[in-house]
């Protein structure tokens, strides 16, 4: 068991120092995956400067263009913000989340999510992820720096996997059992939408209420792979009676 199938992923971080300090916090706990979403400025000699001796973790660094492409392969995602939305997402606090994290899915692609220092995740990117983690901090001054919620999150990985014990409720890595990808669970949401339009049942001008509401039941049920197959052969038998 090691921490490997977990990757840290910074969404539009504009500060380089901050890049470089977050992978030293993450190596100072045993992380090592590091994923960055159109950075402002990356690969920068303050990036390596602030990240002491991690510069492996920046040299395997993983730059995408969209937090899809970050979170694509991944069965869980957990999207990190002190903001409270309109909209509801199963909430962990930072702890319980590193416990889910290390007793449900092991062997299996996850991802945190940390937004931009100025504003943190926007709502679509939060509606993105499975699950919302706060850092409980000072209600009166919340705002924690970029690579210190790192830091915190990475530290609490760090203490779950040390105290686990193994779960005998574990899921399997492959066949039965699998978690569903984001790729698959999106491919499900743009299925079901577009049947709903279809029949009538959401306004195609204004798809996300219920398409939100969708989003929230299925990262509850967490669905696997023998669930997702079913899933898409109603839906695609649904298509086929509608035409």
């Amino acid at each position: 068991m090691t921490l490997r199938n977990i990757r840290i992923v910074l969404v539009r971080p504009s500060h380089p120092g901050n890049i470089g300090a977050a992978a030293r916090a993450m190596k100072t706990m045993g992380l090592s995956r590091l994923y960055l979403v159109q950075p402002r400025l990356f690969p920068h000699e303050t990036t390596t400067t602030f990240s002491s001796n991690a510069v492996e973790v920046l040299e395997h660094a993983v730059v995408c263009q969209t937090l899809e492409e970050a979170i694509s392969d991944c069965v869980a995602v957990f999207g990190t913000s002190a903001r409270k939305r309109s909209f509801q997402k199963p909430l962990f606090d930072v702890r319980q989340a590193a416990e889910k994290v290390l007793n449900e899915y092991t062997e299996q692609e996850v991802a945190i999510v940390f937004g931009c220092e100025r504003c943190g995740l926007e709502n679509d990117e939060l509606l993105k992820c499975h699950f919302h983690v706060c850092i409980p901090s000072n209600p009166v001054y919340e705002s924690l720096n970029l690579a210190a919620a790192v830091q915190v999150i990475s530290y609490e990985l760090r203490m779950a996997f040390l105290n686990k014990g193994l779960d005998s409720r574990l899921r399997g890595n492959d066949g039965e059992g699998r978690l569903s990808t984001v790729d698959e669970l999106e491919g499900l949401y743009q299925q079901i939408e577009n049947t709903l339009i279809q029949v009538g049942f959401i306004n195609p001008k204004h798809p996300r209420q219920a398409m939100k509401r969708v989003r929230r039941m299925t990262a509850r049920a967490m669905l696997d792979k023998e669930d997702m197959d079913l899933l898409r052969g109603m839906w695609t038998v649904l298509e086929k009676e509608i035409r």
